[in-house]
């Protein structure tokens, strides 16, 4: 059984609190994006010489960790500590960038548990499903249904956000990732938390041409003073003909949403990924 698990964006994104337990509280509004790995499951014979119940092989884009150590195979571990589950050869394939803000790491993890509960008929439901991806990360809890949410707390707590589907319906997403690490954890540190005078969740039931003025990602002015290139790329998208550009999460991927289909990416961001689609 195969499934493809999507990226997203984040259409603002506000630090609004540091909690006691060292994480932050959050607004943002995360957004589904066509841009997906591809994550297959099969059954694991009995007399495959395995020591792990959960036979992770990774392809695609270079994986930075130990597959053991991949979201997907600790989605699997959760599962069973409370399920009974058979051994399996798991298959994922790398598209979505990683270190991006783009989320893919986190939908692996989440997808993961969407596709053994369907293959293995668990029968967990939304919102138990939800519950075990948020102990796999703070956004994975929103790849368990991928459509948009109001997310608040460390990202983990959802609330249905149809509002800009409406505004983007015809519109056309840029992402655009150079070669740029960013560490979420030095961005938080660098941060100031306050509560924005408009909440994003607000802001994007208005016409798109009013979010460059109200809706705004915290992390950009920590993140673009250590890494200018990335501000160079949001003006950039901009002078392309962006409606809107943007950040998404803690990078280092920017994303730029048009009215038209943006062309010829590659020649005006040499060096860097870059991908299209339909909102």
């Amino acid at each position: 059984m195969i499934t493809f698990p999507c990226a997203k964006i984040n259409l603002g994104l506000n630090i609004v609190a540091k909690r006691h337990d060292g994480y932050h509280d959050i607004e943002t509004v995360f957004y589904p994006v066509n841009l997906t790995d591809a994550l297959e499951i099969k059954l694991m014979g009995e007399e495959f010489p395995s020591d792990a119940n959960c036979d992770l092989k990774v392809t695609g884009n270079a994986v930075d960790c130990d597959e053991q150590n991949n979201l997907v195979v600790k989605a699997y571990s959760l599962l069973s500590a409370d399920y009974e589950l058979p051994r399996i050869h798991a298959h994922l394939v790398k598209r979505i960038p990683m270190q991006a803000g783009l989320g893919g790491g986190s939908s692996d993890g989440a997808y993961m548990i969407r596709l053994l509960d369907e293959r293995f008929r668990l029968n967990i439901g939304i919102a138990e499903m939800e519950r075990y991806a948020a102990k796999l990360g703070s956004d994975c809890a929103f790849f368990i249904e991928s459509a948009p949410a109001f997310a608040t707390g460390r990202g983990e707590i959802l609330e249905p956000a149809d509002e800009p589907r409406g505004n983007l319906d015809g519109y056309y997403i840029a992402i655009v990732k150079p070669d740029v690490a960013v560490s979420t954890a030095q961005a938080y540190k660098e941060s100031t938390c306050q509560k924005p005078d408009k909440c994003c969740r607000d802001v994007v039931r208005q016409p798109i041409e009013t979010w460059k003025d109200d809706l705004r990602n915290d992390f950009e002015q920590p993140v673009f003073k250590a890494h200018p290139e990335l501000s160079n790329i949001k003006d950039r998208l901009y002078d392309l003909g962006a409606s809107y550009a943007q950040m998404s999460g803690s990078g280092s991927a920017m994303f730029g949403i048009f009215k038209r289909e943006p062309t010829a990416l590659r020649e005006f961001f040499p060096g860097c990924y870059t991908f299209t689609a339909k909102l």
